[in-house]
């Protein structure tokens, strides 16, 4: 016989309502629900959920804002730097 024991998770009331709700329409109980999430763990070795990353533009800081536009008023006056990347320009700017 395998023995049990009680797995207890604090979760927003709203979203317990709602999950159970839907769960429902599967017919399962969040605690079916939760042991076939778990057993579904174990037999893959991983967490099945579909988790869809989307990165996010970095933002310049305010140094680089600072030197874009110092950069643009010397272009605009003929002397200018020009970086053949974003990385040699960091890099003179940590200088």
């Amino acid at each position: 016989m395998m023995t049990s024991s009680n797995f207890n998770v604090r979760i927003d009331d709203d979203l317990r309502a709602e999950a159970t709700q839907i769960l429902a329409s599967y017919g399962l109980s969040p605690t079916q629900a939760i042991k076939l999430f778990f057993n579904q763990v174990v037999a893959t070795r991983k967490v099945p959920l579909s988790f869809d990353y989307h990165a996010t533009e970095p933002q310049p800081t305010a140094k680089v804002l600072q030197i874009i536009e110092q950069n643009q008023l010397e272009q605009s006056q003929g002397k200018s730097s020009k970086y053949a990347n974003f990385d040699d320009m960091m890099t003179d700017l940590s200088q």
